[in-house]
């Protein structure tokens, strides 16, 4: 795949970027107008329906966000009261977050709405196409975590 020169909308880094954008775009506009959720703000509260209680660095580890992104968004759920933070009885100074009652009501509300645009997004895909892509982009992102490792 040795190339000589470079041509933008073939860029394939390029090409990702601009579909990842589009796609968050839409789903991070619906979350906001319908929920008053920031797209980190639903992860955080993702991770924590699916995982149960955990710290900030394992949501940071778990969701790839940065730790003040993190850190922020916790916050805003925290004063929405749909998350708490519980000092860690192993080490006492760590805090854990978990999900409120409140927290996992509006998780079982958004997750149908999640499941609805993912729909419409990947409305012109088969099922099979949709399974190549999934696999395509988890082996894309262990290359490009390879790649990060070596330099």
């Amino acid at each position: 795949m040795a190339r000589s020169h470079l041509k933008l909308d073939e860029f394939l880094p390029y090409r990702l970027s601009l579909a990842s954008n589009a796609v968050s775009q839409v789903i991070a506009r619906a979350y906001e107008e319908h929920f008053g959720l920031k797209m980190h703000e639903w992860r955080v509260i993702t991770v924590l329906a699916e995982d149960g209680e955990l710290s900030q660095q394992e949501i940071v580890g778990r969701t790839k966000m940065d730790k003040v992104t993190v850190s922020r968004a916790a916050q805003v759920l925290e004063r929405r009261k749909l998350l708490r933070r519980v000092t860690n009885s192993e080490d006492g100074r760590s805090l854990r977050l978990s999900l409120t009652a409140e927290g996992q009501k509006l998780y079982a509300r958004v997750v149908p709405a999640a499941i609805e645009l993912e729909t419409e997004v990947l409305e012109g895909l088969s099922e099979r196409e949709i399974a190549g892509l999934k696999d395509v982009l988890l082996r894309l992102e262990a290359a490009a975590e390879r790649v990060l490792s070596r330099r």
